[in-house]
């Protein structure tokens, strides 16, 4: 989606706004003309990216926000900061996460980081905004997932990877979780007949920092990047597309995946991407809903 539909008026949140697809998307979504509130765990890099994109953009709406999705008592406060503005909510971009840490770290919460941050965050996160996005005409969430939801496996008899942690395999299982998220998000929203899309994206093989930044964690000198232009990445504006169009996409529907349409999903133009076959039990989905309610206490308004 090269060109953005005209935003102007509209309201975004976009989580993990910083870098990456997040400062990507929240760049092209402010120069359409939405007010975009980049939710940044570290406020000064959210500074930045919000200067270089009023730098860009002259005139655009920009504000930075502090939200931990590794808090829950900070997605409390950052949700509890949008309700206050008493403001319709047109779109939520879940985006942010994290990505193989070397060893196995909590949230502050206790769960295992990447659980905790890549789908726990942004659950009760968007179960606490919902009141704001019931507010707008056409509102949306769009939830990142990753092609490394495909071998993925919820491991309900051990969630938190207290045993025999592996990086990789509970990166997959939290970003499984995500699509199972937003695909159950979907379908409460048909059985309840609330006004909202629910979609997913992924992003392929998209060079940003992601790669280097989870492997850095608990490192006293950080991971390189080490990432070539090679046919199987892309860069990061075309990688952002698919989750734009999750977002703002005037076709997009609920319910639906969008990704790289390239061989193996890793690179090219937005497609409408099928549910890997680890996602489509709607049984799985509502079992993760329910615990996930429990873990984060939050629950979709009645």
């Amino acid at each position: 989606m090269p060109k953005i539909p005209d935003q102007t008026g509209r309201r975004i949140v976009v989580t993990g706004a910083n870098s990456g697809t997040g400062k990507e998307a929240a760049t092209r979504l402010a120069a359409a003309g939405a007010s975009v509130v980049l939710a940044v765990r570290t406020p000064a890099k959210g500074e930045d990216a919000a200067a270089e994109i009023r730098a860009a953009h002259p005139g655009a709406d920009v504000e930075v926000r502090t939200l931990d999705l590794a808090d829950l008592s900070s997605v409390h406060r950052f949700a509890d900061g949008v309700l206050a503005d008493d403001r319709p909510l047109d779109v939520l971009v879940n985006n942010a996460g994290v990505m193989v840490p070397p060893k196995r770290f909590e949230t502050a919460d206790g769960f295992e980081l990447q659980f905790g941050t890549n789908f726990l965050g942004p659950f009760a996160l968007t179960n606490l905004l919902l009141p704001a996005l019931l507010k707008a005409p056409t509102p949306r969430v769009a939830t990142m997932s990753s092609i490394a939801a495909v071998p993925g496996r919820i491991r309900f008899d051990d969630l938190q990877w207290e045993h025999g942690y592996n990086p990789w395999r509970a990166y997959s299982q939290s970003k499984l979780a995500d699509l199972l998220f937003a695909l159950h998000l979907h379908r409460l929203t048909v059985e309840l007949d609330l006004p909202l899309m629910s979609t997913a994206a992924h992003p392929g093989y998209t060079r940003t920092n992601l790669q280097s930044a989870g492997r850095s964690l608990g490192r006293s000198t950080p991971v390189a990047a080490n990432q070539r232009a090679m046919p199987w990445t892309q860069a990061v504006e075309q990688g952002t597309e698919p989750l734009l169009y999750a977002a703002v996409g005037p076709n997009a529907q609920g319910g639906a995946y969008y990704g790289p349409s390239g061989l193996f999903g890793l690179t090219g133009p937005t497609t409408l991407t099928s549910i890997p076959r680890s996602a489509r039990s709607a049984d799985l989905a509502r079992s993760l809903w329910a615990v996930a309610e429990d873990l984060t206490g939050t629950q979709l308004p009645a």
